[in-house]
């Protein structure tokens, strides 16, 4: 008989709204998909084809937890973001279908540690490590598509000390979440626990030790976290 030579890690999970756990298998991230973000970042605003980069699931932060400010930054940033919970996998997945294979969403934050990723862009190298450090990805609790329906519009604001640093809305995303889902469904074969987090909108900034994190999604629900 087979046996592990050390004990294997605990499942990384997300509180569902209403009770249980959503087990998470994978965390993809779509990058720059709302113009004026794009435009903030000195990208092309216009409809190119999405890009995603990965978290590892043991990256979440939950119900409220504090998160550590990560090692080997002096600039980490904020970008408020519509997480969408996959219930059912499947790889081709139609765009007039994707929303079937939906479980719920959740308001989440990509923390970035953003002088990496600049380092990184400016070398031509991968941006594993200014996105997929440990506690890099808070998130709220999940509500089901059964309770809340599929927000295509609706605010997605972030406050930072109560002052409104992020404010924008759903409807403004440059690929909606049909459109990821078949996209991505082309390039891997989507899973049962994997999270797809949407993009953020424009207004990220820098965060430090001590700072509170208040975001919210209209119909979604809200994420909060400390940094320390």
């Amino acid at each position: 008989m087979q046996h592990y030579v050390f004990a294997p890690p605990a499942v990384s999970a997300v509180p569902v709204s209403g009770g249980g756990l959503f087990p998470v298998r994978r965390i993809f991230c779509v990058g720059r998909n709302y113009a004026e973000h794009a435009r903030e970042m000195g990208g092309d605003p216009s409809r190119e084809e999405p890009f995603f980069f990965t978290k590892p699931s043991d990256a979440l932060v939950t119900e409220g937890s504090a998160t550590p400010y990560p090692p080997a930054t002096s600039d980490l940033h904020h970008e408020m973001e519509l997480v969408v919970a996959i219930g059912t996998g499947g790889t081709d997945i139609d765009e007039a279908h994707a929303l079937d294979h939906v479980f719920g969403y959740a308001p989440g934050l990509d923390m970035t540690r953003r002088d990496l990723q600049a380092s990184a862009k400016k070398a031509g190298r991968p941006w594993d490590m200014s996105k997929g450090f440990d506690h890099s990805a808070p998130i709220g609790d999940i509500l089901p598509a059964a309770t809340i329906g599929h927000p295509a519009s609706g605010l997605i604001e972030l406050k930072v000390n109560g002052k409104l640093r992020q404010s924008s809305d759903l409807s403004k995303m440059t690929w909606s979440v049909p459109e990821i889902i078949a996209y991505l469904s082309r390039q891997v074969r989507l899973g049962a626990g994997d999270l797809i987090m949407t993009g953020t909108p424009e207004g990220v900034a820098a965060v430090v030790r001590g700072d509170l994190l208040e975001g919210m999604i209209a119909g979604v629900g809200s994420v909060r976290t400390k940094i320390v």
